[in-house]
Formats: structure tokens, sequence, C-alpha cells
């Protein structure tokens, strides 16, 4: 089986890539195919799914401060 792997994108949204089913707060499905990006930031219009709308907003880079 394929690994899921979420990336956290430098002033930018969560990628998402591998076979991962994003469901909402009632267990519904959304459409997604191959890698996604979500929404961070609040911003977008098409939550959960990015956007774009962070770009010159959002100024978070993330880094692992060690293995959990």
């Amino acid at each position: 089986m394929a690994e899921v792997t979420i990336k956290v994108l430098d002033r930018g949204p969560y990628m998402v890539s591998g076979p991962a089913r994003l469901l909402d707060g009632e267990g519904n499905a959304f459409s997604t195919e191959g890698t996604i990006y979500l929404c961070r930031c609040g911003r977008s219009q098409k939550k959960p799914f990015c956007d774009g709308g962070h770009q010159g907003h959002f100024d978070d880079c993330s880094r692992a401060q060690g293995v959990l």
C-alpha cells in the first residue's frame, strides 16, 4: 500500500500526497484526486482547499523539532 505524506509548505498550505481520504465533520468524503493542498492560513475561499489566498499574508515556516 502506498504511503500518505503531508508536507508543511513554507508560507503556504499543507501538501497531501498519496491515497488519502478527506472527510468533513459529518464523515462525508470530499472529491479528491492525486496531490491536494489544504489551507492552513484561513484566507481560502475554497476551504478546506488552498486557493492561494495566503500570498503575502502568511509568514509561517514551520520546522520539525525532533522525532515524536
